[in-house]
């Protein structure tokens, strides 16, 4: 689920990836029990596009579960639910897919930013959108995130991968080589993106740590387009 700046390309990489060969551990049974530990923060509003289309995914899974959506990780699961089911509605609605991978990537961007501190980049065409974090070096789409859990297939150019630093790399890839191999439908959903950007922010945080640079922030500017 990383992909790094110096390539053009998507890299997915390590156990973090569909298990191959039949259905391996659900995601939640990954064990996102590191935890980071970003310094508190004021939070920037979210841009008023993405504010719009996280606000429609509440309302459309309100009236489709009677389940009100609250922005918090634990919200996830029923993210992935609303997903599966938007899935078999495809056949029969194809022009669904893209208000859906919006307002989901929106709302999971949303957990995202308000979980770990980040600043969305919210212009022009949802494939350039990008979260970046702010208490680590990490950037992606989460529309991006969204379209591939709704079409179970790589979003060529939607950066749903990780950017990463190249240096802080393979530090990663240790972690990420723990976890458990996952069906190819759990490797896409929300919950296991999350699960796995905790694993990665934990990761990160800790090299940031043992180098002294604990309070070091990442802005926009930080972030090479």
């Amino acid at each position: 689920m990383i992909h790094d700046r110096t390539k053009g390309t998507d890299d997915v990489s390590g156990a973090a990836r569909a298990a191959e060969g039949g259905p391996g551990e659900p995601a939640d049974e990954l064990d996102p029990t590191p935890e980071p530990e970003p310094e508190p923060e004021v939070l920037e509003d979210a841009p008023r596009a993405v504010d719009e289309l996280a606000k429609a995914c509440v309302r459309f899974v309100a009236t489709r579960y009677g389940t009100m959506l609250d922005f918090s990780p634990e919200t996830l699961s029923l993210l992935d639910q609303w997903l599966r089911d938007a899935r078999l509605e495809l056949p029969v609605r194809p022009e669904a897919a893209e208000v859906v991978q919006s307002a989901a990537g929106a709302y999971l961007g949303e957990v995202i930013r308000r979980q770990f501190g980040a600043r969305w980049f919210a212009e022009g065409e949802v494939t350039g959108w990008r979260l970046y974090l702010s208490t680590v070096y990490c950037a992606f789409n989460p529309i991006g995130m969204a379209r591939e859990a709704l079409l179970l297939e790589p979003a060529d150019g939607w950066q749903a991968h990780l950017e990463l630093d190249p240096g802080e790399r393979d530090a990663v890839e240790a972690r990420l080589e723990a976890l458990p191999q996952t069906t190819e439908e759990e490797y896409y959903m929300p919950t296991t993106r999350f699960d796995v950007l905790w694993i990665v922010v934990d990761a990160l945080r800790a090299g940031l740590r043992s180098r002294g640079l604990d309070d070091v922030r990442f802005g926009p500017e930080d972030y090479a387009r």
